[in-house]
């Protein structure tokens, strides 16, 4: 089966969308039990913690963490928005610069101004995207982002989502509440698919997971192994502490096998964390490999990283030839909710 196919269903009860490239699983959205990123919450500042240089906040769903204050006092309010998913037992963290994100456009209040992708380079087409912004934001103090979706894109939709989006920060921003509530709920699984994917075909009949073969993809990866091109496998296992990556080059036992099933982990690495919804610190224990062969193995793991949806950082190497990550807590575990 070619082409992308989006999957909207449900997976043990929760709301679940599902992206299949060339019939394989490229990457799952899952309901979850916490307010999902996104949510915006009028929340009480409560406590400073000077050491970590940030602030908890009191919501209506519990304690937020809020990074960078500078000039907040206890007892004040403020407008925040869940940024990503917490560990057990620790507060939500959040973002003080909230944003109102569509399909084609992202409003900003705090931030002014028009600007555009800089995926989209055509002289014509950016002119054409400029010109409905200036018509749609006239007037309006709040700034605004056209995503690449927009390219080629209906003008009376982009205008249609520009207005929407515009309204509802409006909306938000203007809410007369004192106390601490929540204001807007985060997208769900359908809603994000619909934001931040393209497909050629949606499917929404119920059933439709088991009917393009997404179940199998998705119990496949409750388990740690994936395997790799050439016969290696990558076992992905979480702790407490970090998700621990494990690279074994199998039956091969050429010289160049280590290398080998190392880029193939570069390259497989970015969906097997995504279907797992697996983030915040993870430590590679790669196959070996000689040192000169390091720097193939990052550029090939960066150029795999760089279509990803989850921000990573590329923390470096370790004393004893570890690789280490930082991944944004963007998505719940799966491993949490089925």
């Amino acid at each position: 089966m070619k082409g992308r196919t989006i999957l909207l269903d449900h997976l043990e009860g929760r709301e679940a969308a599902a992206l299949m490239v060339d019939g394989k699983l490229d990457d799952l959205f899952v309901e979850g039990d916490a307010p999902p990123p996104g949510t915006i919450w009028r929340a009480r500042a409560d406590r400073p913690v000077k050491g970590q240089g940030g602030m908890f906040l009191t919501t209506p769903d519990g304690p937020a963490f809020l990074r960078q204050v500078k000039g907040l006092a206890g007892g004040a309010h403020l407008l925040v928005q869940v940024t990503g998913y917490a560990e057990p037992g620790k507060a939500v963290p959040v973002t003080a610069k909230v944003l109102f994100k569509s399909r084609y456009a992202i409003v900003t209040p705090d931030a002014p101004g028009l600007n555009l992708s800089r995926t989209i380079r055509e002289d014509d087409e950016r002119d054409r995207l400029l010109e409905i912004a200036h018509e749609a934001m006239a007037g309006s103090p709040f700034g605004l982002i056209l995503r690449s979706a927009c390219a080629g894109a209906d003008e009376a939709a982009v205008a249609e989502d520009i207005a929407a989006m515009l309204a509802l920060a409006q909306q938000v921003s203007d809410d007369p509440g004192t106390g601490p509530e929540r204001l807007l709920d985060g997208d769900g699984p359908h809603a994000l698919a619909w934001r931040e994917w393209a497909a050629e075909e949606v499917v929404t009949a119920p059933g439709c997971f088991a009917s393009h073969g997404a179940l199998e993809a998705i119990e496949a990866a409750r388990g740690p192994s994936e395997p790799l091109p050439g016969g290696g496998h990558m076992f992905v296992e979480p702790t407490r502490a970090l998700v621990a990556v494990d690279v074994n080059t199998g039956s091969d036992t050429s010289l160049a096998a280590g290398l080998k099933a190392n880029l193939a982990c570069a390259k497989a690495l970015p969906r097997a964390l995504r279907l797992r919804g697996l983030g915040g610190q993870i430590v590679l224990d790669l196959a070996p490999m000689p040192r000169k062969d390091r720097r193939p193995f990052e550029a090939a793991l960066r150029a795999a990283l760089r279509g990803d949806s989850e921000e990573t950082v590329l923390a470096g190497w370790t004393p004893l030839g570890h690789f280490e990550l930082q991944r944004k807590r963007g998505r719940v575990p799966l491993a949490e909710v089925i």
